[in-house]
């Protein structure tokens, strides 16, 4: 029987981070392989207009933006592999990594960058005017709703942080909570009741998101009185939270409480040798394309630096 070929480097996730750790991994001579995951390109291939990524004056689509991000990693000849890896073992100095078709792969290092799914409500209104005035991210999506009213469903520090940013673009924010309380920090929640076009609607949740072809409002309960009614905005942002896509590693690399990985403070690093992770699957607080990004070079970096320190050219 033939003996497994060891891999350089493999990077499990197809996002900015990903595709940037590839870029600068290829660029080493790493000879990188990239796992794309279910959803190839990650957040930013269900996301229209992108207009704060540096480079793109005139704005960019979030595909469009993915897909050029994915040719400048293969001009690099980063082979990218249109799969899941659904299983990890990293026991050894050699990583083994399984993707869901059953091949068994072995590599020196591993870069994670799996990213964060957002949570939805689960409304099929939701989804279908998702990017429509539909969105879960102020800072991504904002701007667009300058000048116009808006809700953000959500009771924690999230939804309050969201609030806050779009309150200073828009005129009104109707802060949506299913509850009597919010679930935020008290300095968020203090933040939130300083700004007065922020209106709280208590114990209300959401029946539907109104509109054909855009948001025009949203319907919702009092949980209290069962009473319906309905509130005109142009935007719908749902801030419940983020889910990173660590489930894999949690048997062996450290998260916190909401799932997230903890790198080595200041690095890619994680606790075991040979294995970085970057972007969303560690940062609950950016999430931004452009952090992503940023922590894809550092892995890419420590990875290279950690191959040389243990002789493997």
């Amino acid at each position: 029987m033939a003996e497994t070929e060891v891999k350089k480097c493999i990077i499990i996730g197809s996002g900015p981070a990903g595709y940037t750790a590839a870029i600068y991994a290829a660029r080493a001579g790493l000879n990188p392989e990239l796992y794309t995951g279910p959803e190839p390109g990650g957040q930013l291939t269900i996301t229209t207009e992108v207009e704060n990524y540096p480079g793109y004056p005139d704005g960019v689509q979030g595909p469009e933006m993915m897909e050029e991000f994915r040719k400048q990693a293969e001009r690099f000849d980063t082979k990218v592999h249109y799969e899941m890896i659904s299983k990890v073992d990293f026991t050894g100095p050699v990583h083994k990594l399984w993707t869901e078709s059953g091949q068994e792969i072995h590599t020196h290092s591993v870069v994670i960058s799996t990213g964060a799914s957002a949570k939805w409500l689960g409304l099929p209104s939701e989804q279908k005017l998702m990017n429509q005035g539909v969105s879960a991210c102020a800072v991504c999506d904002g701007f667009f709703f300058k000048g116009q009213e808006v809700a953000v469903v959500g009771g924690g520090d999230t939804a309050a942080e969201e609030a806050s940013y779009l309150a200073k673009l828009c005129p009104k924010v109707h802060l949506l909570i299913r509850r009597d309380e919010m679930r935020a920090s008290k300095i968020m929640q203090e933040r939130v009741n300083k700004m007065e076009n922020i209106q709280i609607h208590w114990n209300t949740t959401t029946e539907e998101i109104l509109g054909e072809t855009e948001v025009t409002g949203v319907r919702v309960k009092d949980t209290k009185t069962g009473e319906t009614r309905e509130i005109a905005v142009s935007g719908f942002f749902v801030a419940i939270g983020h889910k990173p896509n660590t489930d894999i590693f949690k048997e062996w690399l450290e998260t916190d409480d909401s799932g997230y990985l903890i790198p080595v403070p200041g690095t890619s690093k994680t606790a075991i040798k040979g294995v970085f992770v970057s972007g969303d699957a560690a940062d609950k607080v950016y999430r931004q394309a452009v952090t992503a990004a940023g922590t894809g070079c550092m892995a890419a970096l420590d990875a290279e630096r950690y191959l040389v320190e243990h002789g493997i050219d």
